[in-house]
């Protein structure tokens, strides 16, 4: 397999130190927090400031399965504190964060409108984004930002994530909300694009996907204590694929119920039978061969100290959370690195009496 390294950033909020050989194929940018802007969107890891205007509470009180696009304007401010002005159409989506009782917030569809504005601004190669919001703290946001990271350590064919603070104005009453921390997350044709493939939707086993990609996206979901996803019902997974007889790779997003992040709403489906969100379970399908994961562990071990520098250095966590996280890195390297451990967490969807092939539909499994 063809040794991946992720393009990555050193930033002010969080500096990375990494590896020679990471540094000797990086293109490192420096930037400053807030509105400062050099090069594309997700090239630039600063924090940044948005403000968004129009009918505020209809858009996020329409937590409807049809819910309706709404006209609002995003705001920002470009390098030399010019403001820029694009005009979208945004939407609630999702389901659990959707709904009003699990969050403050639900997470928001963006469609940019086409405009001259658009076309000189940072948001000029996206059609739409994902727009997470806060659910019951910025600081989960944080987190699932760092978790957004560190799979693009692991390979390019990853959703990018760029940190927002946003402030909220309703125009019917010029009542000002913010700001607050939110999470803009690439969308699928972009990411698919900038990887040479296309999004695909398939009816498809685990199996059938491509190997090797699979093994890295099904170990780094291990590595955060993600047990919500499935290939099977696409959840919380996409699939690309260069064309209609490529076989697809399977992209992971949405990290809010993994052991990593630990929200407080975040439970393991009860047939998996585990006592908590931060106990791992390994959730792809049955390799009797430990041979087959050395690459696999391979790249895990080369991006180890990038992913532990995620936590050292970024000064937007507590340090109550970068020890235990720590902890929780150290011991998902003890056990790759160990044979008799390997064999035992990454064997176990071949036990017939397990719950190791149990497919997750949703946090419910069928």
């Amino acid at each position: 397999m063809k040794k991946i390294f992720q393009t990555v950033f050193i930033v002010a909020i969080c500096i990375g130190y990494f590896r020679d050989v990471v540094k000797s194929q990086t293109k490192m940018v420096t930037t400053s927090t807030g509105s400062h802007q050099k090069g594309g969107l997700f090239e630039n890891d600063a924090i940044l400031d948005i403000t968004l205007s129009g009918n505020i509470k209809d858009l996020i009180y329409d937590r409807f399965d049809n819910a309706k696009n709404h006209p609002i304007q995003l705001q920002y401010n470009n390098e030399d504190s010019s403001e820029v002005f694009l005009k979208t159409q945004m939407k609630t989506r999702g389901h659990f964060r959707k709904l009003k009782e699990n969050c403050t917030y639900p997470p928001l569809s963006v469609s940019f409108i086409k405009s001259d504005s658009l076309a000189a601004s940072i948001f000029n190669q996206q059609r739409k984004l994902k727009l997470v919001m806060p659910c019951q703290g910025d600081k989960y946001i944080i987190r699932e930002w760092l978790a957004y990271k560190i799979y693009n350590l692991v390979t390019p064919v990853s959703f990018r994530a760029r940190l927002v603070n946003i402030k909220l104005i309703e125009t019917k009453n010029k009542k000002t909300t913010g700001p607050f921390l939110g999470m803009l997350i690439e969308e699928e044709q972009q990411m698919a694009k900038r990887n040479g493939t296309k999004a695909v939707t398939r009816k498809l086993k685990p199996e059938q996907t491509k190997g090797r990609p699979f093994l890295n996206m099904a170990v780094f979901e291990y590595l955060i204590g993600n047990t919500d996803w499935s290939i099977q019902y696409l959840q919380n997974i996409k699939l690309v694929a260069k064309d209609s007889l490529d076989v697809a790779t399977a992209v992971p997003y949405d990290f809010d119920h993994s052991g990593i992040v630990g929200t407080p709403y975040a439970k393991p489906p009860e047939s998996l039978e585990l006592g908590s969100v931060q106990e791992r379970r390994y959730r792809g399908y049955c390799i009797r061969n430990m041979n087959d994961f050395n690459e696999t562990i391979e790249v895990f071990n080369k991006v180890k100290n990038d992913i532990y520098n995620l936590y050292f250095n970024c000064k937007l966590i507590d340090e109550k959370y970068r020890k235990s996280t720590i902890s929780y890195l150290d011991e998902f390297y003890a056990t790759i690195n160990n044979p008799q451990a390997l064999a035992k967490e990454f064997g176990y969807p071949c036990d017939k009496k397990g719950t190791g092939n149990i497919v997750i539909k949703g946090l419910r499994e069928d």
